[in-house]
């Protein structure tokens, strides 16, 4: 008779760490814990984890290594950089979104601007690239020369993974999860289970009020060997939190400092109020991030890479998505109220009313 494990996806967030009680304190249920490291998580998620752990008990933790994906950039880049990077380059339509995005992708437009330097056309996901003329044999050896200076896996699985693609992850190329979750999970939790004969059901702490696609989601979805339990699907912010009162299990203390969501820090999908609070709180971590752009910004076939897009204005990173935050809405002008709160910091500040 085969056994069915029950594993869940730890996160350090209030989601799975209510899911987790609710299994173990409510349910009775033996789980599986598992947390993937993206390498990219705030110190205090870290501290969480292991409160956690002696709280409930242990967490399997994996983590993705992209040496051998770097390993084959290097040699792509060697190979074929220097002849792409002196071809003269059409005006093109592209998109961003990848397979497994959550939004349907629009066909490709069927007509081209007459002037193919254009810049700035977007149509619905799809975004016009202008011509560019290729660069000169010296400028090519350069570029490539660069990349390869910094195309060496550092052990972390975020900033490794950004390397490798040349780029940062987006809201509109959300691979991220995919590559420092989903895949990771995939091959050293559920594939070793798998093949020991055990049948698997997955945990997923979302929740139908977070979004319209997770609004469609049931709570159950039933296969051969493996199926998806999400116990959370209607429950309200306010079960959650009312989960860890009831078992005297306190959430991670970043709800108390201003953050909307805990994982990432930033997440591509930080709101402005959330980046206000991170940069205020935590200027380490924003410091962190505009060194992670100039290492991917040399990984870059063409030198460019931010972690947000550089909409707001000069291309100058991190830093400038920082002032945005500190401005009024519409984001022109500097809020002189936010420019007071950003200098005095109170002890605590929370979204869900967790400070009263």
């Amino acid at each position: 008779m085969n056994k069915t494990v029950n594993v869940l996806s730890v996160s350090g967030g209030k989601d799975s760490a209510a899911m987790w009680i609710y299994a173990t304190k409510e349910l009775d249920v033996e789980v599986l814990p598992v947390f993937a490291d993206t390498g990219h998580e705030h110190p205090l998620t870290y501290e969480y984890l292991n409160y956690l752990e002696q709280q409930l008990g242990p967490i399997k933790r994996v983590k993705a290594d992209f040496t051998e994906r770097i390993a084959r950039k290097r040699i792509y880049v060697q190979n074929h950089w220097t002849r792409k990077l002196t071809l003269d380059v059409e005006g093109h339509w592209y998109t961003e979104r990848i397979e497994d995005d959550e939004t349907e992708r629009e066909p490709v437009p069927k007509w081209e601007p007459e002037d193919k330097a254009v810049e700035g056309l977007k149509i619905g996901g799809w975004i016009w690239q202008p011509f560019q003329k290729g660069m000169t044999e010296t400028e090519a050896t350069f570029v490539v020369e660069r990349a390869l200076t910094v195309l060496h896996p550092t052990g972390i699985p975020f900033l490794d993974l950004c390397l490798w693609k040349g780029r940062f992850p987006s809201t509109k190329a959300r691979f991220c999860t995919q590559f420092l979750k989903v895949e990771v999970i995939q091959e050293q939790v559920y594939e070793p289970l798998l093949l020991e004969g055990n049948d698997i059901v997955s945990w997923q702490g979302v929740r139908a009020e977070e979004s319209r696609a997770r609004a469609n989601l049931p709570e159950r979805e039933d296969g051969k060997g493996f199926s998806v339990y999400r116990p959370l699907i209607h429950w309200k912010v306010d079960d959650v939190f009312e989960m860890h009162r009831r078992h005297g299990i306190d959430p991670n203390p970043l709800y108390k400092l201003g953050m909307g969501r805990v994982g990432c820090m930033p997440c591509i999908n930080c709101s402005k109020s959330e980046l206000f609070e991170i940069a205020r709180r935590f200027p380490e971590e924003i410091a962190r991030v505009a060194e992670w752009e100039q290492l991917v910004k040399l990984a870059s076939k063409r030198g460019a890479a931010t972690f947000f897009p550089t909409a707001h204005g000069q291309g100058n990173g991190i830093h400038e998505w920082v002032d945005w935050s500190k401005t009024s809405y519409g984001g022109k002008q500097l809020d002189l109220v936010k420019a007071i709160e950003f200098e005095n910091v109170p002890a605590c500040s929370s979204a869900y009313g967790l400070c009263e």
